[in-house]
């Protein structure tokens, strides 16, 4: 498969190695401590980055005109509002702190700015900055964040591929040079039929020559903590995938129930390790199998026993498999010479037999 790579100080994210965001978002509940198992939790099962989220409810929606659009018998708040308010407690310095635990765990801090405030605040602690999906619209938060000159990554769900290039269009005249596309369904949980893997292909196809291209999901995972969304658009080349993450996927309310949790993130990880092995490279290596080239190809035999002097036809020969011999490859070679000793009925025939 190929590509743009996902490029991040220093390092960089292909095929199957796919740079891993936990979207922490705000399943911290308010909790700090809670905050900072979950960073420990993400670093412990092979994330690169832990994910939050940057907002006050009073900046980011209104009171009485900003209903709810996820799934209220999972999430029963009728609010955005509501919602947004209720986890809009961490200030600065909680944001710093937790930017400084993720570099003590050796990960990245990242967390998505809703307002232009958060972006002051995000730009100076966070190796990029994060665009959601229902701002790809909001053309003075794109501009701010694009003057940062920082890489960013933004999901683009319930957008058409011409709000896609405005928005893009945008980032760019304001400096920012690297732009990440994730595709995205803005569905709290997406049922798996509208998961719609395959416009990973195509934002791949309309923008990949300018943008990396990833994935953030929102399927619920399947009973058993697998996650085959996951799996598929690493497959069609997801150079970033972002996921949320939970401590308890049996919570409820909020983002918990169709989040991964440590483990889930730990058996991705290891998946991808699976199927980056069976992938291999492009490198044809055929040493791993000398032993079936040795010993599974045809030779030429001998299928009576044959003067010397005469000279072989196709009736005089057969292919079998054994390990010594002229391999089958060279059959017009032989027919057609002429034996300079006599042979026995089933003989491996070498160069040296003949005349």
């Amino acid at each position: 498969m190929s590509g743009k790579p996902f490029l991040l100080n220093g390092r960089e994210f292909g095929y199957l190695n796919p740079y891993l965001i936990a979207e922490i978002g705000v399943n911290h509940e308010g909790s700090i401590e809670r905050a900072r198992r979950m960073i420990e939790a993400v670093a412990a099962a092979g994330g690169h980055a832990a994910k939050f989220q940057t907002y006050k409810a009073e900046l980011l929606a209104t009171r009485d005109t900003s209903p709810a659009y996820w799934d209220r018998s999972k999430e029963a708040t009728a609010s955005q509002y509501a919602l947004f308010q209720r986890w809009d407690n961490f200030g600065d310095d909680d944001y710093r702190a937790l930017s400084d635990h993720c570099a003590a765990c050796g990960i990245d801090f990242i967390s998505t700015p809703f307002d232009l405030p958060a972006v002051d605040l995000l730009a100076p602690i966070a190796p990029l900055l994060k665009v959601a999906s229902a701002d790809l619209t909001n053309i003075p938060l794109l501009r701010k964040i694009g003057r940062q000159g920082l890489p960013v990554v933004m999901s683009v769900g319930a957008s058409r591929l011409d709000e896609i290039a405005t928005a893009l269009a945008e980032l760019h005249r304001a400096g920012a040079a690297n732009v990440t596309l994730l595709h995205c369904v803005l569905n709290y949980p997406t049922p798996p039929v509208e998961a719609r893997l395959a416009q990973i292909v195509e934002l791949a196809r309309v923008f990949g020559s300018q943008c990396a291209i990833g994935y953030s999901d929102h399927v619920t995972p399947d009973v058993d903590g697998s996650m085959p969304a996951l799996d598929v658009a690493a497959l069609l080349g997801s150079v970033v995938i972002e996921k949320h993450f939970t401590d308890d996927r049996t919570a409820t309310g909020n983002d918990h129930y169709h989040a991964m949790d440590g483990d889930g993130l730990a058996a991705f990880v290891n998946r991808l390790a699976r199927l980056r092995e069976l992938y291999g490279d492009s490198q044809l290596d055929l040493s791993g199998q000398k032993a079936a080239i040795d010993n599974a190809r045809r030779r030429i035999v001998t299928v009576r026993g044959i003067d010397a002097g005469t000279v072989l036809g196709e009736d005089d020969l057969i292919a079998l498999r054994s390990n010594r011999g002229i391999e089958i490859a060279h059959w017009d070679k032989v027919v057609g010479r002429t034996l300079a000793r006599t042979v026995s009925e089933g003989e491996s025939l070498n160069w040296a037999d003949f005349q």
